[in-house]
């Protein structure tokens, strides 16, 4: 004899669920062959190291949700833009990009504190500095010149190279960073520090 018997989940099983399916669909991006939003598409909903696996070519994107970083070269790699919810009908007349993207990194949500500590020499070395907010010109607040490597403890960084949020670009996880010049940013100077907050 078999008997079937119907349980209905528990509340909290159901709440977790409904949590990881929201985290799969927080991050989606969908980038277009051409300007305007046409030709062929790719929806991306995490990191991609190589566009050129899914698209000749790329000259248009819309960020349904989430952050991303692109890249004009493969494996995150060469010139940065960080790109929130909106659509892009030609980001690179927009941005300058000459290349068009070779990869995306999905920037994760983070909900916590920020803590990033800068150094002025490479190799951590030179006077030193730990960030937990923005830095709208580290020359200003710090007396600082330059910066040459950092270690990200907590949260998701853009750098750039000019006061005011201006100039070139570089995404910074949570890591040690020992040389920008290993990174392909040989002779840039950042000058301010920007956090990802979440509301992006």
């Amino acid at each position: 004899m078999c008997v079937c018997v119907c349980v209905r989940p528990h509340l909290w099983v159901c709440n977790l669920i409904a949590d990881v399916l929201i985290h799969q669909v927080q991050h989606h991006i969908t980038f277009y062959e051409d300007r305007n939003f046409q030709g062929r598409s790719y929806e991306c909903m995490s990191d991609c190291a190589d566009m050129s696996s899914h698209l000749s070519r790329c000259h248009s994107c819309r960020v349904e949700s989430g952050c991303f970083v692109i890249y004009d070269r493969t494996n995150y790699m060469g010139n940065q833009y960080f790109m929130k919810m909106g659509e892009y009908p030609d980001y690179m007349s927009m941005m300058g990009m000459c290349s068009g993207i070779r990869s995306c990194r999905m920037v994760p949500m983070h909900k916590a504190q920020y803590r990033m500590k800068i150094y002025e020499r490479e190799n951590f070395g030179g006077q030193s500095y730990e960030l937990m907010d923005d830095c709208d010109n580290i020359q200003d607040r710090y007396r600082m010149s330059d910066c040459q490597s950092c270690h990200v403890m907590d949260g998701h960084w853009l750098m750039y190279e000019q006061p005011q949020y201006r100039g070139r670009m570089m995404y910074m996880r949570p890591g040690e960073y020992r040389s920008f010049k290993e990174m392909g940013f040989d002779g840039v100077r950042f000058h301010s520090f920007r956090r990802i907050m979440d509301s992006c």
